[in-house]
């Protein structure tokens, strides 16, 4: 038996499939992966996200620290709420893990760290941490909901603490709103628009129960994925790790290069890389049926002719598209179409930018 959320129960009375995931006991659907994907796509759905790791970051020097642990520059968070998604780097630029941080002030951020990561993400907060007298604060006294879709906001704003329905709404992507430590963020995961919501543990079923009976349907973690994969969001573990730096992950506009004088963990190993990647990370579309799964071969054909391999990091069938995508790290090339290594058959795709759906569009442009 693996760790349960506050939400556990919920998801019983729901009838969600129960599997392990990093250790916790999670939904991977509640009897239709299809239908959750496209319930949020058009309406709005929920997911149970408290498997994830809430850090409250505080101390006077709390700046200087985040500026040497992220990659990406938390000196642009000026605005009460303002987020910031960045990747956490190892010396040498390898990708510890992705985040989200928000500023709440001056001497307070607050991080958002993925489950599968968490001893190794809090252990290297800690250590670095240490140089800067900051305090660490894991809130395992929260629960996190995601509400997303075209409906969700609009849905679960009407459903919150009166004092954060009208601000909630008004929220802008990536700012953060709280009151009585309920924490609103429109922020997401699936590349439609809506809520995360942290809130105590003892409050979040009730929450969730209300969202329900509103029309927000439970959705799973199958869901999740193939919603985040069309919106051409990297998932940790799959699209990146420790060996990957994120120069080679599609993250290049995650590393903040100025100002210069700014010594981020990681950054001399990406400035002597940067000009030496040889490979890119794409999208593929299937044009031959089948479906793309993780690991699988692609094979590229260059301008003299010559052949070389890269790999799928992501792979699934999209409902949205009705076609089969894929993210993937493959040799820097011109060429607009690559071949698919699936069960011993090549088969046909394009090459495209690693974004094939947001707001429930195609990004897709026409053959």
């Amino acid at each position: 038996m693996g760790k349960k959320t506050p939400l556990y129960e919920c998801h019983l009375e729901m009838n969600g499939k129960i599997v392990d995931f990093s250790g916790w006991d999670m939904p991977i659907h509640y009897g239709s992966q299809l239908n959750e994907h496209k319930q949020v796509r058009a309406e709005a759905g929920m997911f149970d996200v408290s498997h994830m790791t809430v850090l409250d970051m505080q101390g006077d020097n709390v700046k200087g620290f985040l500026s040497t642990l992220l990659a990406n520059d938390i000196a642009r968070l000026t605005q009460p709420g303002k987020a910031l998604y960045s990747c956490m780097l190892n010396e040498n630029g390898g990708v510890i893990d992705d985040l989200i941080t928000y500023y709440m002030n001056d001497t307070f951020y607050r991080t958002v760290v993925n489950a599968a990561t968490r001893i190794k993400d809090i252990a290297w907060i800690t250590k670095v941490a240490h140089d800067f007298d900051v305090t660490i604060t894991e809130r395992t006294d929260l629960a996190m909901i995601a509400v997303q879709g075209p409906k969700a906001r609009d849905i679960a704003s009407k459903l919150l603490p009166s004092d954060l329905q009208a601000s909630s709404l008004a929220l802008k992507p990536f700012f953060a709103v709280e009151s009585n430590n309920t924490f609103v963020a429109r922020t997401g995961y699936t590349g439609e628009d809506g809520f995360e919501i942290m809130l105590p543990n003892d409050d979040a079923a009730p929450l969730w129960r209300k969202l329900a009976a509103a029309g927000v349907k439970p959705s799973g973690l199958g869901a999740r994925d193939t919603l985040r994969l069309e919106a051409g969001m990297n998932l940790y573990g799959t699209d990146m790790d420790e060996s990957i730096t994120p120069l080679e992950c599609g993250l290049n506009w995650t590393v903040a290069w100025e100002p210069s004088e700014r010594n981020f963990i990681g950054r001399q190993a990406l400035e002597a890389k940067k000009d030496n990647i040889d490979t890119q990370f794409s999208g593929l579309l299937l044009l031959d049926k089948g479906v793309i799964r993780n690991h699988q071969k692609v094979i590229v054909e260059q301008a003299d002719g010559s052949t070389s391999e890269g790999e799928v990091t992501s792979g699934t069938f999209s409902p949205t598209l009705g076609q089969s995508i894929a993210m993937a790290r493959i040799p820097k090339t011109k060429a607009d179409r690559c071949w698919i290594e699936i069960r011993g058959k090549k088969l046909a795709a394009k090459i495209i930018k690693p974004v094939f759906v947001r707001n429930g569009k195609s990004c897709i442009e026409p053959r």
